[in-house]
């Protein structure tokens, strides 16, 4: 039998918690439009569905609207919510 000497680990909800990051882009694409939202962690639903489909479903935009949200949000996040992340509790120690 072969062994493999690799482990490969999902990194984003299992290794890190990326939540702060992806709820707080999400917030600033909202406020770009004119949406505020006082508190971004009344965002977590953002998390895991495709984000065109969440602007859409969540606050009603139009399917141009949303492409045009989900580029404002990934400017956002390449630059600030991407550093916005914990590791989860034993993670360091594993």
């Amino acid at each position: 039998m072969r062994h493999k000497n690799n482990i490969i680990f999902d990194l984003d909800g299992t290794i890190i918690d990326s939540s702060e990051g992806i709820t707080g882009s999400v917030q600033h694409a909202l406020k770009e439009f004119g949406v505020q939202v006082e508190d971004a962690s009344t965002l977590t639903k953002f998390i895991g569905p495709p984000l065109l489909d969440s602007f859409q479903n969540y606050y009603d935009f139009s399917p141009e609207k949303s492409r045009e949200a989900v580029k404002v949000y990934r400017a956002h996040f390449d630059k600030v919510g991407v550093h916005q992340n914990t590791l989860y509790p034993g993670i360091a120690e594993l």
